[in-house]
């Protein structure tokens, strides 16, 4: 019997990991959008997990996000941050003393809330390791919310206090599934406030970029046995695709930059 999208096994085979990364906010975004194509062509035709780092504080602005506050522009302008569109949906997401992760999934479960809740397993799974319990938030989902972290869906993680830790975001091509997520660890609260005008989360203080990766990497080796990750550089070639790309995804005040009809 032909195995439906919804009861697809899990990966096998070889599974790629690349080096943490710190890039330019458009790089960045390129580079996850570069792995999904890989994997849509089968170039790849392999899981890729990733994390990375942002220089400095950037505003990361969902595919399809109009709503652009004056506060923004106005820290923008004072060189307080930078701006980026992500080839996801979703709202603004602030990218400052955190960790990013982007799971390419090949042939995911169509059904998003299935696949939310896979990834939530995974990366529930990984904080258990660390002794941080997190669980998926109880929000509504809102196309015109502004600041991700302003509620809690169940695509999101939330701590025992009710604090979001991780929101996610996810973008599909032809079956294939890239997701990217902000890990809060300790945002600046004064920069959060102008530009939210609301309170960050309280900070993570005990707990490590290196130990979150380790946890998270070994999570998912659990969750996918029949996978076995490698590690993956990009060569010379590939990184000029990926910088030749990075425009695309450079903030423009005209909205959307880049044609994913799938956000």
């Amino acid at each position: 019997m032909p195995t439906t999208a919804s009861c697809r096994p899990d990966p096998r085979g070889i599974g790629l990991r690349l080096p943490l990364l710190e890039l330019d906010g458009s790089e960045q975004m390129a580079l996850d959008a570069w792995l999904l194509d890989q994997c849509v062509q089968d170039s790849l035709g392999s899981p890729v997990l990733r994390f990375y780092t942002w220089p400095g504080a950037w505003l990361s602005l969902g595919h399809h996000q109009k709503a652009q506050p004056s506060q923004w522009e106005q820290q923008a302008m004072a060189g307080a941050l930078r701006r980026v569109r992500r080839p996801s949906g979703g709202g603004a997401v602030l990218h400052a003393a955190g960790l990013t992760y982007a799971l390419i999934w090949p042939q995911a479960p169509r059904a998003r809330r299935e696949a939310y809740q896979r990834t939530s397993r995974w990366l529930i799974n990984g904080f258990t390791r660390l002794g941080v319990h997190l669980q998926p938030g109880q929000s509504d989902a809102s196309a015109g919310e502004t600041n991700c972290f302003a509620s809690s869906t169940a695509a999101d993680l939330v701590d025992d206090q009710g604090h979001k830790r991780i929101g996610s975001a996810q973008f599909w091509r032809r079956g294939h599934l890239l997701q990217h997520g902000e890990i809060m660890l300790s945002p600046p609260v004064s920069l959060w406030r102008s530009l939210f005008e609301s309170s960050p989360p309280p900070p993570i203080e005990r707990l490590q970029a290196d130990a979150i990766i380790g946890a998270l990497t070994a999570s998912l080796q659990s969750l996918w046995p029949d996978c076995s990750w490698q590690d993956f550089n990009l060569n010379q070639e590939q990184w000029q695709q990926v910088q030749s790309q990075s425009a695309a995804y450079r903030w423009s005040p005209t909205g959307s930059s880049s044609n994913n009809p799938e956000a």
